[in-house]
């Protein structure tokens, strides 16, 4: 599960978020009438990956806390917009935002939606950026070898844990 600056609609990524209006609808009005506050996530859900929906949503806004996308003060998705975009049963989303909430990352304010409080650890995003570009090479010459989407994931799993084995042992 990736999160990215950059579009990839249908891909089952999570993307950066999209800016106001992405979607055809203007940041400034709801189709209530009132204003309507931009989320800076868009969940994308992956159904081939073996991991439950809710934990997907968990996981990808802990991605985005961590690669500073998201930060205290800012509004998840409301539960019904999550519900619209991906044809899922309400009861899902909340239970994410339940399990978010008692990490302390978020919190939920009735009848406002819910809220970044809480962050995670992130590294210097400097130092995100310099490996960000380095993989994205990496993953360019690995297409450009004739290698598919899902060899590449492959190749990258094993050497993950390869090198992250190293370290236990």
């Amino acid at each position: 599960m990736d999160i990215d600056k950059g579009s990839s609609a249908g891909t089952g990524r999570v993307d950066r978020p999209s800016p106001p209006g992405a979607e055809g609808q203007d940041a400034s009005s709801a189709p209530s009438g009132r204003a309507a506050a931009a989320s800076p996530i868009e969940f994308r859900l992956d159904p081939a990956s073996g991991v439950p929906t809710y934990l997907q949503l968990v996981q990808q806004v802990e991605h985005a806390l961590r690669l500073g996308y998201l930060k205290p003060g800012d509004q998840l998705p409301k539960v019904r917009d999550v519900v619209a975009a991906l044809a899922i049963n309400p009861n899902t989303v909340l239970k994410a935002y339940r399990d978010l909430e008692r990490e302390g990352l978020v919190r939920a304010r009735p009848g406002l939606g819910t809220f970044v409080v809480g962050r995670l650890p992130r590294t210097d995003p400097a130092a995100q950026a310099k490996f960000r570009k380095s993989i994205g090479t990496w993953l360019r010459s690995a297409r450009d070898a004739g290698l598919t989407p899902d060899e590449i994931e492959a190749i990258y799993r094993t050497a993950f844990r390869d090198c992250f084995a190293e370290g236990v042992a």
